[in-house]
């Protein structure tokens, strides 16, 4: 059986089409409780959300499934992603449930369950709830007088900026430096000020005006010239841009260049790594961080362990070797230490801490490998053409072709987006050039072949 609802980070679509739809959330809230509903204890589930407008129609039709099956429910209202998984854990809840897109634009939006670990659930457990939807979920329905409670949890913000401002070293403060953190109108929008503020910082708030609409849009991880046009204005020190549930972190130097995830984990993993605190003898990675990357770490006796993208793949690697940094090229970072998900404030303090005790720019601080040249395009296709086109003779054709031209000095990757209707391809090497060609080449016959179907 594979999961049909559930994708590489829960359910996610265009909200009020099907699967985001209100029945199907209030389905999924009687299936999740069911299935977390076992022992003699009163069940719970803590509910937290984004800023997009959507959120005002899932949020309740979920709290209608699960108090149907006997679940009381916390509300904890907009707050990242990590301090939902923070809380389950904290309250001793059953499930922790969050109502969020990412990085996606507000027309969409998504369910993401995490056990009473804080970790979010494995494909099986994903399986078996899809099952209990299919098969009937009337005789889960508890008496009238066994029906679940709902109630908000007034003080979630602050709970979440205290265990966030203990991650950062004792006896260190943000004293004297200046902050811009782009919070993309989403989740962390109050928090994120708040935590730097609090540590000492000068802050410039960006993207903290949500309004339902403009999450992510023009702001954020994903489009980052506000934050780097605000950094070298203000004469800014560091720039912080999170994405709409902040589990995502992209930085800029004082001079407005952008960092990405490979160098918050290079500068991580190396910190850790000089005070003996790293585990596992390397970092764990995706298939798509660079291979700079790769090279920097090498260098210093340490291994980049690769996984499929997808920041579970990279949770299960770490989990199940005893690593505790890993992340994403996109700027999911996993400090185990901390946190049971992407946190990117707690990253970015990691790199403020850094920061701080060398007493250097950013520029120096952060830039510790030179990436190759790297490209990724994505083309749209149709989530029920993608293995068809993918395995047409002429798109092998492409890739074979691509391989041979990288052959030794880089490397090539085709994939099926986990989360939208996508085909991304990626190709890394020593010549910019060279590796644009195979990437356009493998889009146009894609592209051609997509149409023909």
């Amino acid at each position: 059986m594979t999961r049909k609802l559930f994708g590489t980070d829960g359910v996610r679509g265009l909200a009020n089409i099907e699967p985001m739809t209100a029945e199907t959330a209030m389905k999924l809230g009687m299936a999740a409780g069911h299935y977390f509903t076992c022992g003699a204890h009163r069940h719970t589930v803590v509910i937290g959300k984004d800023t997009r407008l959507s959120g005002y129609m899932l949020e309740p039709a979920l709290v209608a499934g699960f108090t149907s099956v006997g679940m009381d429910v916390v509300l904890l209202g907009p707050l990242p992603t990590p301090a939902v998984a923070m809380l389950t854990r904290s309250m001793r809840a059953d499930l922790g449930v969050v109502i969020s897109a990412s990085h996606n634009p507000y027309e969409d939006n998504g369910i993401k369950l995490f056990g009473p670990d804080g970790f979010k659930l494995s494909d099986a457990a994903e399986m078996q709830i899809e099952d209990y939807m299919v098969n009937g979920l009337a005789a889960h329905l508890v008496p009238s007088k066994d029906l679940g409670r709902a109630r908000r949890l007034d003080d979630a913000l602050g709970r979440y900026i205290e265990y966030t401002k203990n991650t950062f070293p004792r006896g260190l403060r943000l004293d004297g430096l200046k902050i811009v953190v782009d919070c993309a109108n989403g989740a962390a929008y109050k928090v994120a000020p708040t935590i730097l503020w609090e540590l000492g910082a000068e802050v410039v708030p960006l993207g903290v005006s949500p309004d339902g609409y403009n999450i992510n849009k023009d702001c954020g991880s994903m489009s980052t010239e506000a934050m780097r046009s605000q950094v070298v204005a203000h004469g800014a020190h560091l720039g912080i841009a999170l994405d709409g549930d902040a589990d995502r972190l992209i930085l800029c130097d004082e001079n407005g260049d952008v960092l990405g995830g490979d160098h918050v984990m290079a500068l991580i993993g190396q910190s850790w790594h000089r005070n003996g605190t790293l585990k596992g003898g390397g970092v764990v990675a995706t298939v798509m961080s660079n291979l700079g990357l790769e090279r920097f770490f090498a260098a210093q006796g340490l291994t980049l362990f690769r996984t499929n993208v997808g920041d579970r793949y990279v949770l299960e690697k770490m989990r199940t070797d005893g690593f505790n940094v890993g992340g994403e090229q996109s700027g999911h970072i996993i400090l185990s230490e901390y946190s049971t998900t992407g946190d990117g404030l707690v990253a970015a303090l990691q790199v403020l801490a850094a920061l701080v005790e060398s007493g250097k720019p950013a520029s120096e601080v952060l830039r510790l490998f030179t990436d190759l040249p790297q490209l990724l395009k994505n083309i749209r296709v149709p989530a029920a053409l993608n293995g068809a086109v993918l395995q047409a003779p002429a798109v092998r054709s492409a890739i074979a072709a691509g391989e041979a031209k990288l052959a030794g000095s880089g490397r090539l990757l085709i994939r099926k987006s986990g989360t939208e209707p996508l085909i991304r391809v990626m190709a890394e090497g020593e010549d910019r050039a060279v590796i644009t060609a195979v990437v356009d080449d493998i889009i146009e016959t894609i592209r051609a072949v997509a149409a023909g179907h």
